[in-house]
């Protein structure tokens, strides 16, 4: 049997699909490779063995002749990892119609596939951005859910279908609440990540920017920790929300300054600009949820990702 993977060639499914592959179980992907750098992805996840097929969730149609091509029918698919998404609230604000087509009506059309195939295993991408701005810290899955972005609110919404089709239709989901993920394979280009913009910029010699006064905190997990959550919510038996982050609390400051010292010091200032609409002030997760339902923890410490991110990105970045 598969594990069916939405968005399997963008940046946080290529190392999930990777990590399923390398632990022997059989992979289908299906994508729509919108993502900068999927469509190379796709090919070396059929290389190392998966089946890749295009398709995109937020098009029912497209996704059952995915399916098709991949010759699943009911019964070969054993879980459904969701990660198919109109990521980031810079993007969703930006692409307003997009984020809710692929976000909501997408996951809406995953789950009525998994129920076509009776899959009843089913893991979400959801976002700590569901969260909104935090009342206490360590967040834990028993705060409010009150988000403050588009994006937020339009993940916020795929869980509820979740829990719907688990009362009426009997699946068992797990909904993964990621929060700030970095590492090798981040997308590039207007809507990329934090960690991401500043290694850019510090490569070409550039003063990044930073929204805000930079003492805004985040909780900065490796994909290679996340790859390892997805899998074992795969495997476990729990149903329900849980975290996926460290534990640990970074300002942007913070990161600049490791950046600017892991790449040998000498960085300008950065740019200040305005805060951003829907950017929380601060973000940590508990993850206490996640080590004792899934088994997980991450082992990637905060240097140790940046510099295996550093590594990966010199010579790909272009003066």
């Amino acid at each position: 049997m598969a594990v069916l993977v939405t968005g399997g060639a963008g940046f946080v499914g290529r190392h999930v699909v990777g990590l399923l592959l390398e632990r022997g179980y059989e992979a289908v992907v299906v994508d729509n490779l919108y993502s900068p750098g999927s469509a190379g992805a796709a090919m070396r996840l059929r290389w190392l063995g998966a089946r890749v097929v295009w398709g995109d969730v937020s098009r029912w149609e497209t996704l059952l002749h995915a399916v098709g091509e991949a010759g699943l029918g009911r019964g070969d698919v054993e879980a459904v990892v969701h990660l198919a998404a109109v990521v980031g609230v810079e993007e969703a604000w930006g692409r307003p119609r997009l984020a809710l087509e692929v976000n909501v009506e997408g996951t809406l059309n995953v789950l009525e596939l998994a129920r076509l195939l009776d899959a009843e295993r089913i893991v979400y991408a959801s976002s700590a951005a569901v969260y909104g701005e935090p009342r206490y810290l360590p967040i834990d899955e028993n705060h409010p859910l009150e988000p403050v972005s588009l994006y937020g609110w339009s993940k916020l919404a795929g869980e509820t279908l979740l829990w719907q089709y688990q009362r009426a239709y009997g699946l068992r989901p797990a909904a993964l609440r990621l929060f700030n993920v970095y590492g090798p394979g981040m997308r590039p280009g207007p809507y990329a990540g934090v960690v991401y913009r500043f290694i850019e910029a510090l490569l070409r010699g550039e003063p990044p920017v930073v929204y805000g006064d930079g003492e805004q905190t985040r909780d900065l997990v490796y994909v290679g920790d996340v790859a390892e959550a997805m899998l074992r919510a795969v495997e476990a038996g729990y149903t329900g929300p849980a975290n996926i982050g460290t534990g640990r609390e970074t300002s942007i400051n913070q990161l600049y300054r490791m950046l600017c010292s892991l790449l040998g010091g000498g960085c300008p200032e950065p740019l200040h600009k305005p805060p951003r609409p829907g950017d929380v002030r601060r973000s940590v997760a508990s993850i206490r949820l996640a080590e004792e339902k899934l088994g997980w923890k991450p082992r990637t410490g905060l240097e140790q990702g940046l510099r295996e991110t550093i590594k990966y990105y010199r010579g790909r970045v272009e003066p």
